[in-house]
């Protein structure tokens, strides 16, 4: 994939660039992640180079990143799963293969999102929307049913007393609470499909998230 745009970054246009990672993006990859998620996110499940290498080798098509005046600000790897194998054992770990994805079946259904990352500086500009976008367009072009991930839900901890990760996410979808990842997903166009509780060691999240869909628009509903 190779596409230019324009994103607004503090009123003011400019030049983005979305396009599929290469090795020698690998150290401002990294450093995206490092700014990205800061802790108490635990540092070993940034991406190492072991982890990029196979992205690019085994799914070009899933490893993309954005690129803003020569610099790169974001990216969002995903692999081609079968849905169902994974229903009953939804953990990031072995859905992503602890992020090495070589469980990636080209024969699968379903795209799903291993991560998606974009730098404090530019979360306003929109840059992780058109990476979600691109996915889709991805679903679209390979004929797949979804893009499926598990999606951090980093507001619950300070609610975790008073409510279940369900009840959380409903007053997120309803609109009176803000979750600044479930909104955003929200305003993408993926919708909630159900919550996983064991999905990754994530102390905001109380290791939770929430399973949220885009599904593809041109095949008939399964």
């Amino acid at each position: 994939m190779y596409k230019e745009l324009y994103v607004l970054q503090n009123g003011k246009p400019e030049r983005m660039i979305i396009r599929n990672y290469v090795e020698t993006d690998f150290d401002a990859l990294i450093d995206v992640q490092r700014q990205s998620f800061p802790p108490p996110y635990p540092e070993e499940l940034w991406w190492n180079k072991e982890q990029l290498m196979l992205h690019t080798t085994l799914f070009t098509d899933g490893a993309l990143c954005a690129e803003v005046n020569g610099v790169i600000v974001g990216s969002m790897t995903c692999l081609i799963v079968e849905k169902q194998e994974y229903e009953h054992q939804h953990e990031w770990s072995i859905i992503t293969d602890d992020g090495y994805i070589r469980n990636h079946n080209a024969q699968g259904d379903t795209l799903y999102v291993a991560d998606i990352c974009v730098i404090p500086a530019y979360r306003k500009a929109g840059i992780g929307k058109w990476l979600v976008q691109s996915m889709c367009e991805t679903v679209v072009q390979l004929g797949l049913i979804s893009l499926l991930g598990g999606s951090r839900m980093p507001g619950y901890y300070k609610h975790k007393e008073a409510l279940t990760p369900e009840q959380y996410v409903d007053q997120v979808i309803a609109g009176e609470l803000n979750d600044p990842v479930i909104s955003f997903l929200l305003r993408c166009g993926r919708v909630p499909i159900g919550v996983t509780h064991h999905y990754l060691d994530d102390k905001q999240s109380c290791n939770n998230a929430v399973l949220m869909e885009w599904r593809n628009p041109f095949l008939a509903k399964l």
